[in-house]
């Protein structure tokens, strides 16, 4: 069936049927929509996609996504950086950013500790983060960190992490008096991040301990 197409059709369908839940016939749809599209339009979401792989890098203080360094929250002087939100991935951050309850910084792990996947705690970017509280002028704008909130999934696998992390960040504040945290259990267990409404999230924010 795949010989009927142009080989230069076939191989869009191909690109389009690798992406995550993306399936042959999804392929054909999103392909056919491209060619029915004018050069413009199509052009334009080449060039978004070669935009997004050349100049958005993980920022250098926090390993969010950004298209500059640091990024737009870490440079911001209106944040508290001495305050670090700690979460599994930027999509994370992205849904507490939307509360507008949380006026601190981040810190992004870029995953979480996963023994049966193989992903051990130096996989992450715990390093950095123990940095950024052992040394301010790793840390945004230079601010000495106070307090560190671990904001992870409430699952058995974020639990783990952040156990990890807090005890990782405890010897790496050596008697410094920092205060490590953790989200309130507004959120349910067993659940992501990034399905959890706006109220759920803020409660979590207010009352964290």
């Amino acid at each position: 069936m795949s010989g009927a197409y142009p080989a230069t059709v076939e191989r869009l369908i191909e690109e389009f049927s690798s992406l995550p839940g993306i399936g042959r016939r999804s392929a054909e749809r999103l392909a056919f929509h491209v060619l029915k599209s004018t050069s413009d339009e199509a052009l334009a979401l080449a060039r978004a996609i070669a935009d997004v792989k050349e100049r958005v890098r993980h920022c250098s203080i926090c390993w969010n996504l950004a298209d500059g360094d640091p990024c737009p929250i870490c440079a911001d002087p209106a944040r508290d950086a001495a305050t670090i939100l700690v979460v599994e991935q930027p999509k994370d951050l992205i849904v507490l950013e939307q509360t507008g309850m949380y006026r601190g910084v981040y810190h992004v792990l870029l995953g979480r500790i996963a023994p049966l996947d193989g992903v051990g705690v130096e996989a992450l970017t715990v390093e950095s983060l123990c940095a950024r509280v052992r040394d301010p002028s790793a840390n945004c704008r230079g601010a000495a960190v106070t307090e560190v909130i671990l904001g992870l999934n409430p699952d058995l696998e974020g639990d783990s992490t952040a156990l990890r992390v807090a005890e990782l960040l405890r010897e790496a504040a050596a008697g410094r008096g920092l205060r490590v945290t953790r989200l309130a259990r507004g959120l349910p267990s067993g659940s992501q991040l990034e399905y959890a409404n706006k109220a759920v999230l803020a409660d979590a924010i207010e009352g964290r301990r």
